[in-house]
């Protein structure tokens, strides 16, 4: 592990640790307070990830509890590598570290491949008891890992799991939901995706369905803004 965490520090940006902790919000109070950057871009970490790939689980588990997100992240990536050959143990591994998935980065770039494409043929009583935790990264594992049932034409449970989060009060939940409606739409059926909305959107945080109609066309845009400005202004 020595020698990852040498060749991470090697990529170490301190100008861009300083913009990555802002970006983050790890300041006193924020979603992510406390958190270590050493300014290291995705792709050098996966990188190195791909070099390690093979490290062992011990090692992987000492890797995800390090204090530096950047260590978090390569762990992460390393699990993502080796899902394709374990998933049952890769999977079993994340959720028992999960405490240690802490940023919206670590959970979109991990879950859908260690979570999302392990249940895919499976029981999804997880996600939704991930979806109404009273943690943050819990609620959004439970959301982003419906992705990879989208991309195989299944919406049925990012469906589901929207409504449980419909109405979340963290904006990291908002705009998760609503790129997991976006792709609904844009991956699976419009159709599904506009019914969801004529029951939904005016009840739903303003960011959420921005992102949810992000790729309609402008007309349909304007017809569930306005529906949900109506509403709004009725209260």
């Amino acid at each position: 592990m020595k020698n990852i965490l040498k060749n991470l520090q090697e990529q170490a940006n301190p100008e861009k640790a300083e913009q990555l902790q802002r970006f983050f919000k790890t300041g006193k109070g924020q979603y992510a307070e406390g958190d270590i950057f050493w300014g290291i871009t995705v792709p050098s970490v996966r990188a190195i990830a791909h070099k390690y790939k093979d490290l062992e689980v011990t090692y992987i588990e000492k890797l995800l509890s390090h204090k530096i997100h950047e260590a978090r992240l390569c762990a992460l990536l390393i699990m993502v590598f080796q899902a394709k050959e374990n998933p049952m143990m890769i999977f079993d591994l994340y959720l028992k570290n999960r405490s240690f998935i802490n940023n919206w980065d670590l959970v979109d770039l991990s879950a859908p491949v260690i979570v999302g494409n392990f249940l895919l043929n499976k029981e999804h009583k997880i996600l939704f008891e991930m979806a109404r935790s009273p943690l943050l990264w819990d609620r959004r594992i439970a959301i982003i890992s419906t992705f990879a049932f989208i991309k195989h034409g299944d919406y049925k449970t990012a469906l589901k799991i929207s409504r449980i989060l419909i109405n979340d009060s963290h904006d990291l939940i908002h705009k998760a939901v609503g790129w997991m409606l976006r792709e609904v739409g844009k991956r699976c059926s419009q159709k599904v995706l506009e019914d969801f909305l004529k029951e939904h959107a005016v009840y739903m945080p303003r960011t959420m369905l921005r992102y949810a109609i992000e790729h309609l066309g402008p007309e349909r845009k304007r017809y569930f803004m306005e529906a949900k400005r109506k509403i709004s202004e009725s209260f």
